[in-house]
């Protein structure tokens, strides 16, 4: 055998059996830990909602007393909204929290363009000041605002309580808005400057109309916050007429332990709220703002 002939048999091998070294093999390669990266975070989420599915079947299995004899059943719902004051807590945790994150957003959106924008000493030492208030732990004042509110009578009252939740959220509102607020070019309003607009109209109509997702996230957070509370209202609510949902759901379960199906629905009924509220606005989200908006920036 020639060395042509070996040469020759040699270039058809290698163009035969394809290269471990291109883009496909580095793709295989890379493939795998994706798939059990994966593979974990599924198994994980997994493992977190249980609680949840167990909750949701709980609520819609009949008692062991009912007559009825599907797996299903609405009857658990049926005794929570005719029996107990369910809906009372429902509107209650309804008013405070919508008030929370109306008035949370319509404050911390001017403060934090302020934070965002101005480089004084001044606002600097108001960062320094809502960075001690968001560490200050909340155990801490509850005994003396309690003691201050009571001299006001806002005690055992939604008034007052929506009061606390809006201290308690402002702090932190402000440093998402800001944060998001970073994300706008300043060039942007600087153009709108130009054109005529005000300080606060290029506020309005640049930074805040391009801030919808930072605008939700903040109302998000004072959401959650305020829904689910129970500290702050199991020492300022007394009266049932005045209980939130967490509160009302603590009352129910102490008279009712034995009843699982009856707690799972008004542990359901807690539930459905955050779930609607993220399923609407989670396609609102988006990251980093629009940093992209002038060309060579």
């Amino acid at each position: 055998m020639t060395d042509a002939t070996v040469g020759a048999a040699a270039e058809v091998t290698s163009l035969a059996v394809p290269s471990e070294s291109g883009p496909g093999a580095t793709a295989r390669r890379s493939g795998s830990p994706r798939w059990r990266y994966t593979l974990t975070v599924l198994v994980i989420t997994l493992v977190l909602l249980i609680p949840v599915f167990v909750t949701v079947m709980l609520a819609f299995r009949p008692q062991l007393q009912s007559t009825s004899h599907s797996f299903l059943t609405l009857e658990n719902f049926s005794y929570v909204f005719s029996q107990t004051q369910v809906l009372t807590w429902l509107r209650n945790s309804l008013i405070v929290t919508l008030a929370t994150v109306v008035v949370a957003v319509i404050i911390s959106a001017p403060a934090g363009y302020v934070l965002s924008r101005s480089r004084s000493k001044a606002v600097s030492g108001y960062a320094l000041l809502l960075f001690a208030a968001q560490a200050f732990p909340q155990i801490v004042s509850i005994v003396p605002l309690f003691v201050l509110f009571a001299s006001f009578g806002l005690d055992d009252n939604l008034l007052g309580l929506a009061i606390l939740y809006v201290s308690m959220t402002i702090s932190v509102a402000t440093w998402m808005m800001a944060a998001y607020f970073d994300t706008i070019p300043v060039a942007l309003e600087e153009a709108a400057w130009i054109d005529g607009c005000s300080l606060f109209g290029g506020f309005l109509r640049i930074v805040l109309r391009n801030s919808l997702p930072g605008v939700l996230s903040t109302a998000i957070f004072a959401f959650l916050l305020a829904w689910s509370d129970f500290l702050i209202a199991v020492v300022f609510l007394r009266s049932d007429s005045n209980f939130t949902l967490p509160i009302g759901l603590q009352t129910f379960f102490s008279t009712n332990n034995t009843e699982w199906g009856y707690v799972m629905a008004v542990s359901v009924i807690v539930l459905v709220p955050p779930v609607l509220v993220f399923s609407f606005l989670h396609r609102h989200f988006s990251i980093g703002g629009i940093g992209g908006s002038l060309a060579g920036r």
